[in-house]
C-alpha cells in the first residue's frame, strides 16, 4: 500500500483538497483528514511506525541472539577464559555463549531502532507538531498510480510539505 501525506495550513484548504481529490475519482475510503474535527495522530495507524520498528527488531533478534551465543561459546572454547573459576569448562563455555547472546540482543536493539521504540518515532514527531500547531494532514492511500495522481492534485494547493510512503511488505 502506498501513502501520500500533505500538510495544509487550514480547514478550508484541506476540505478543498478533499473535494478536488473526490472530483478526480478517488473514493472517500482512500482519503483521510487528520486535524481538529477529524482523526487525530493516535487513531491513525499510518503514523504508528513503531510496529515496523518492532518487526525489524524481532527479525534481528531471531538471528543475532543465536549467532551471538555461538560466537561467545566458540570464543570461550578457544581462549579457555574462566568466567567462574569454580565451574567446569563446559559451564564456562555456556556462560560465554550467554554473554555473546546478550551482546547480540543488545546489538539488535540498537541497530533495529530500539531507542526509537522507547523515545517515539522520528517520523511521527513532525506530523504531531504540525497537528499541534492547528494544521491539517490529508492522507491518500492506494496504488502507486493513485498516489501519483493524488500528489499532482495536492500540489495545486501548495502544501507546506508533501511526502510519499510505501508500507513494507508483510506488515
Amino acid at each position: 500500500m502506498n501513502y501520500v501525506v500533505a500538510v495544509l495550513p487550514d480547514r478550508t484548504q484541506v476540505e478543498a483538497a478533499h473535494s478536488a481529490l473526490t472530483k478526480e475519482g478517488l473514493l472517500d475510503n482512500q482519503i483521510d483528514i487528520l486535524g481538529s474535527g477529524y482523526k487525530n495522530a493516535e487513531e491513525y495507524r499510518l503514523l504508528d511506525h513503531n510496529k515496523y520498528t518492532k518487526k525489524g527488531a524481532k527479525r534481528l533478534f531471531s538471528w543475532l541472539v543465536p549467532f551471538g551465543f555461538v560466537a561467545g561459546y566458540t570464543f570461550n572454547f578457544l581462549t579457555d577464559i574462566e568466567i567462574l573459576p569454580t565451574a567446569s569448562n563446559v559451564v564456562n563455555h555456556i556462560l560465554g555463549g550467554l554473554l555473546g547472546a546478550m551482546s547480540g540482543a543488545l546489538g539488535a536493539y540498537f541497530v533495529a531502532g530500539g531507542v526509537d521504540l522507547t523515545e517515539g518515532s522520528k517520523h511521527t514527531l513532525p506530523y504531531r507538531n504540525r497537528l499541534d500547531e492547528g494544521k491539517y494532514l490529508i492522507v491518500v492511500k492506494g496504488t502507486e498510480e493513485l498516489t501519483h495522481q493524488a500528489t499532482d492534485v495536492l500540489r495545486q494547493f501548495e502544501p507546506e510539505n508533501i511526502q510519499g510512503y510505501t508500507e513494507p511488505t508483510g506488515a
